[in-house]
């Protein structure tokens, strides 16, 4: 089968990698996570990126994942958080797919990373108020997404069943 691809969007922590990766095996599609590949690609760490080379190399390579990075059927596709805040991206995805944003709120965001300190817009004094300021810059962008999912109080597989009614509704 020849599916287009879909391409999963939102804040970290809100399950795009562990949805994804069970959504590929539900139905049998290529998984990508675009934060990964980068790190195969550059041989370095995400958090290496932003602190060596700085936010807008790291999103230059985001850009350059879009443009080159993954198949263009068949691939569930994880998208960095600030992936589709890139001017022209979100555009770019649309032609090659469809792109579901996963919502959460900034609560359950902080809740699910945690102390993760590989997140690097999360080494702040108040990972709490930084994301709420980082989701009052997004939402805008990630509702322009085909289709929203809250993943607040859901289960990976149960956002991944969301996701597979959503494809089928959608003729995908």
């Amino acid at each position: 089968m020849n599916l287009p691809n879909l391409y999963l969007i939102g804040m970290m922590g809100t399950g795009k990698s562990t949805v994804g990766k069970l959504l590929s095996t539900k139905l049998g599609m290529d998984f990508i996570d675009s934060d990964n590949a980068i790190e195969d690609d550059t041989g370095k760490t995400i958090s290496e990126i932003f602190s060596t080379e700085g936010e807008d190399k790291f999103r230059q390579l985001e850009k350059d994942f879009v443009n080159s990075g993954h198949p263009s059927k068949n691939c569930i596709i994880s998208c960095g958080g600030g992936l589709p805040i890139i001017d022209g991206v979100m555009d770019q995805l649309k032609e090659k797919g469809m792109v579901v944003c996963l919502w959460a709120e900034p609560e359950t965001i902080i809740e699910r990373v945690g102390e993760n300190t590989a997140r690097p817009l999360l080494h702040v004094e108040s990972p709490l108020l930084e994301m709420k300021s980082i989701l009052a810059t997004r939402k805008m962008i990630y509702l322009e997404a085909d289709s929203c999912i809250p993943t607040d109080g859901l289960s990976p597989d149960e956002v991944a069943d969301r996701l597979i009614e959503l494809r089928d509704l959608s003729n995908i």
